[in-house]
């Protein structure tokens, strides 16, 4: 798949499938320390049920793609205002509709490429906004790696996180700086490989605001998540229709 030239610099990340899991227990792996601390972050977020319970979400991707997304359903609408791409579509089924410039795409190849696309932005898009909600998914692990500072000077507690056999690029590994003060995501570290001894990149993760009964943060220093919102209700045009929405 081609990328676009942010892409280039961001890679798709090993995430799961990012509908809400409703389990009561968590069900990824953690040593007793990585476990508290993913709890005292889900609290501080908001909570699980609160997380569970939000189905509406809406964010503008470093100013790249417009996502809207019916979590309790998968359905999404991807737009891509540069090259004129909007994608309708469930990310579950991955079925749906793309349209390139206004016109529906009918070429069955293309579309099934395209698809493709949509589905691995709105995985790679939503886990920058989402992740810290999704530490104890299945099929990741959780491993304590000790205390640390934040490249901003805060104390933190640093948790490594892997995957088994999830999502796109299984191979990826972050590690995730947890606040002293607020148990609140503040930095990741990201390695393309598991072995990897040096980060591809870091990024803080500030700018915490509640929306709706959930905290989401949108500030990544240089790039940012923009127009976050949590919405209650969403009309079912977003999601079917190509025409364009109407601005609030």
């Amino acid at each position: 798949m081609q990328l676009s030239r942010y892409m280039t610099l961001t890679p798709l990340f090993a995430v799961l499938m990012l509908l809400p899991s409703f389990a009561a227990e968590p069900q990824g792996v953690a040593d007793e320390k990585s476990a508290e601390l993913a709890a005292q972050t889900m609290a501080a977020m908001g909570g699980r049920d609160n997380y569970n319970n939000t189905r509406y979400l809406s964010w503008n991707f470093f100013g790249v793609r417009t996502h809207h997304w019916d979590k309790w359903t998968g359905r999404v609408r991807i737009e891509d205002a540069k090259n004129e791409v909007l994608i309708l579509m469930n990310v579950n089924t991955k079925q749906g509709d793309v349209f390139e410039k206004g016109e529906k795409i009918s070429d069955e190849t293309k579309r099934g490429e395209m698809l493709q696309k949509g589905y691995e932005w709105w995985i790679n898009d939503s886990y920058w906004l989402v992740m810290p909600y999704k530490l104890r998914d299945p099929g990741v692990t959780l491993q304590y790696e000790g205390e640390a500072q934040t490249e901003a000077g805060q104390a933190a507690d640093v948790v490594v996180m892997t995957f088994e056999a999830v999502g796109v690029t299984p191979q990826n590994k972050y590690k995730v700086y947890i606040g002293k003060d607020d148990h609140l995501v503040r930095q990741w570290d990201f390695y393309s490989n598991a072995s990897d001894a040096e980060p591809r990149f870091q990024t803080p993760w500030d700018d915490w605001q509640t929306h709706g009964a959930i905290k989401l943060s949108g500030n990544r220093g240089k790039r940012g998540l923009s127009d976050i919102a949590v919405l209650a209700e969403l009309d079912d045009v977003v999601f079917t229709s190509p025409a364009p929405l109407a601005q609030p």
